[in-house]
């Protein structure tokens, strides 16, 4: 089965470097055989999470089945004022009503790491998104992509070609650890049916 990786990101602005790179990254997830899916912050169009009054409205329960059925995760947000920014940390939010599923949250699923800056402190967003990959009980691959603006355009178009070839590194490393998660898993089934056999057999 072609294994799902979706991109979580950009912006609400119309010109994102977040979005864009976002973008370039799922290149890099269809490249290593796997099926891509952008969810564009600006398109999603989230409400404000509320935890007294968490029914999803339909972006985001768009946001949250996606998310929970995907295999592997790309995460990619803007630096603001130090940290994620409201719209990318709102819609890490609505991911919380996952805690009600089993397995809960974003248990065992492998998620990449971008962040845009304007200077060079692209990884303090970074390590903001590594403390909800670990709260939401997921796997945040070591190799992340801190960006700072110079990489791009006016246009925020990738003007750098080593940035291109981070963001599809990034993409190709999430879907070979996806591709890793799910054949260690094949193994530990495959052993229990295994030693179920042996039971059976051993009792008959």
């Amino acid at each position: 089965m072609t294994p799902t990786v979706v991109g979580l990101g950009g912006s609400l602005s119309s010109v994102s470097r977040s979005r864009t790179a976002l973008q370039r990254a799922l290149e890099g997830v269809a490249a290593a055989g796997a099926e891509p899916r952008l969810l564009d912050l600006r398109e999603l169009d989230l409400p404000m999470y509320n935890p007294d009054d968490d029914q999803p409205t339909e972006a985001a329960a768009e946001l949250i089945e996606a998310c929970y059925a995907a295999d592997g995760l790309l995460w990619s947000s803007p630096l603001y004022q130090g940290t994620i920014s409201g719209a990318f940390k709102n819609a890490l939010d609505w991911l919380h009503v996952l805690g009600r599923r089993d397995p809960p949250y974003l248990h065992d699923k492998v998620i990449g790491l971008i962040s845009a800056a304007g200077g060079t402190q692209g990884l303090q967003a970074i390590n903001t998104m590594e403390f909800a990959v670990r709260a939401l009980r997921g796997w945040a691959v070591p190799y992340v992509v801190p960006l700072a603006g110079r990489g791009f355009d006016r246009d925020g178009r990738i003007q750098d070609p080593s940035v291109e070839l981070q963001l599809e590194t990034l993409g190709d490393e999430v879907v070979r650890v996806v591709k890793r998660f799910a054949a260690d898993g094949s193994l530990h089934r495959e052993a229990e049916c295994a030693e179920a056999a042996e039971r059976v057999a051993a009792a008959a």
